[in-house]
């Protein structure tokens, strides 16, 4: 059973998004009817939804070829309205009724029936890769458990929530570079898995503050992590030795990915390479803190992350 003893109450982490509400009036289930715009309309829309909210995939982008990055924007543009449909709305009830229209826009797209302007622009991209709906709807799964699962008993079960939150985003790319199979999928699911671990390790302090408690407990009580320790969020020498196996074990996860940029196109590797080093990346930041992420939230300078970009292109060894 996964527990549930540590929640805290959902009025601390609740706090809608103003700016994603106004979104929301524009395009949500209760907005005004509307012809569905064209293709370059909700392209454009992608675009800059992609640009205003994440500058790291912005920049990423631009090492794409130039006829790939729309398709990008269009899967991130999906992604980013589910994240919002999950996080910033009044209450979990509201975002599980939400994800559910959400995925119902989802079917729409597979029927090539889209209204909303990221399934219309992200319909041509599924229909030219060949994307299938699983990955799509995995994420979706993903965001429904967070509205009800706030702490993890056991790795495994952490693990599972991974495969759904995390690996479909490396599947997808997989699909765009037209690459995806068995084997370059585990090898992706790899990496996917690694990097969300390391932001879980990274965020520790802000996602106890949302409800979230994603260190297992089976690992909390092999180390003497006590519950009222981690509500307290105390750095104690047990926590420094919990924070230390889990950010190993992410590191393995991190590095066990490294034959994937063997596997792929060209244009494509450095993207993978700037993932896995992000992620190690982080990781070194936390042991650099002595895993007192509770006090500080590790974070890469901006030298830091130009000389990410500078290992990737010269495939520096790490």
């Amino acid at each position: 059973m996964i527990a549930h003893s540590l929640n805290v109450d959902e009025t601390v982490r609740r706090q809608p998004n103003a700016a994603f509400a106004r979104e929301l009036a524009r395009f949500g289930p209760d907005a005004p009817s509307s012809p569905a715009p064209g293709f370059a309309e909700a392209s454009a829309y992608c675009r800059q939804l992609a640009q205003a909210h994440y500058e790291n995939f912005t920049v990423a982008s631009w090492l794409l070829p130039r006829a790939l990055r729309p398709h990008f924007h269009h899967i991130y543009a999906y992604c980013r309205w589910a994240d919002d449909l999950a996080d910033e709305t009044c209450s979990s009830d509201e975002s599980i009724l939400l994800l559910n229209w959400w995925e119902q826009q989802l079917d729409a797209c597979f029927a090539a029936t889209a209204h909303h302007p990221v399934f219309v622009a992200l319909t041509p991209t599924i229909q030219e890769f060949a994307i299938p709906k699983g990955p799509f709807a995995d994420l979706l799964k993903a965001f429904r458990q967070d509205q009800w699962v706030g702490e993890y008993h056991s790795f495994p079960q952490l693990l599972e929530y991974c495969q759904h939150s995390a690996n479909p985003v490396g599947r997808l790319v997989l699909h765009l570079g037209r690459c995806h199979d068995a084997e370059r999928g585990a090898l992706s699911d790899s990496i996917c898995t690694g990097l969300q671990l390391a932001n879980f390790w990274q965020d520790v302090a802000r996602d106890c503050a949302q409800g979230r408690f994603y260190l297992p407990r089976d690992d909390r009580e092999r180390f003497g992590y006590t519950d009222d320790a981690y509500r307290g969020r105390q750095c104690n020498p047990a926590f420094a030795k919990l924070m230390e196996f889990e950010v190993s074990r992410a590191e393995q996860f991190l590095r066990a990915g490294f034959p994937l940029l063997d596997l792929v196109p060209r244009w494509l590797r450095m993207d993978v390479s700037l993932f896995i080093r992000g992620g190690l990346a982080i990781l070194a930041a936390i042991r650099e803190e002595r895993y007192n992420v509770w006090q500080c939230r590790p974070t890469l300078s901006k030298w830091r992350t130009a000389r990410l970009f500078l290992d990737a292109a010269f495939n520096t060894k790490v």
